[in-house]
């Protein structure tokens, strides 16, 4: 078990280091600080309100069940990040580069990530169409985390884990 956490702490920061410092590059340093915020709450509530008002009546049970799925997984998010308090990757390895405003919570597991992909996941049970745009741009999130130095992989990996495993119980449940 100590060689299974020792690797993974090694994967972890080899893997963050590939990302934040060799695929550094500007169109990834203006861009990502922007794809980011698509998975925050104002965008991630923001998108499902707007597809319950304005979506026909037969889809509009999407969002309630994206909904269902995001505050399910925030409050798993939240109760891991107390849990298992985990400093981010730009405060443990001072050479990874930064950008304005980082945050000084845990990182673990991404809350951004785990919202992108409970939404992503649960509208992509119900359309392929769906799932071909938004699975894309949950995948973007993850990326996007780890890129600014916010989340190791593994925080972005159990991330998605969480989201589509709440998106998935959720549809089965309410779909």
């Amino acid at each position: 078990m100590k060689n299974l956490a020792s690797w993974l702490i090694r994967s972890d920061q080899f893997l963050i280091q590939l990302v934040n410092c060799q695929w550094k590059c500007r169109l990834f340093d203006w861009l990502m600080p922007r794809v980011t915020h698509l998975a925050g709450p104002t965008a991630t509530i923001g998108f499902l309100m707007f597809w319950y008002m304005f979506m026909p009546r037969t889809v509009k049970s999407w969002a309630l069940e994206g909904f269902i799925a995001l505050i399910g997984s925030h409050v798993v998010v939240q109760f891991f990040k107390k849990l298992m308090p985990r400093i981010r990757p730009y405060l443990r390895l001072a050479h990874l580069h930064t950008f304005p405003n980082p945050l000084t919570d845990y990182s673990f597991p991404s809350g951004h990530t785990t919202a992108a992909f409970s939404i992503a996941v649960t509208f992509m049970f119900h359309s392929s169409l769906c799932g071909g745009v938004l699975l894309p741009y949950a995948i973007l999130i993850g990326f996007s985390r780890m890129y600014l130095a916010l989340h190791y992989p593994t925080d972005v990996l159990i991330g998605s884990c969480l989201g589509s495993g709440f998106a998935a119980g959720t549809v089965y449940l309410f779909g």
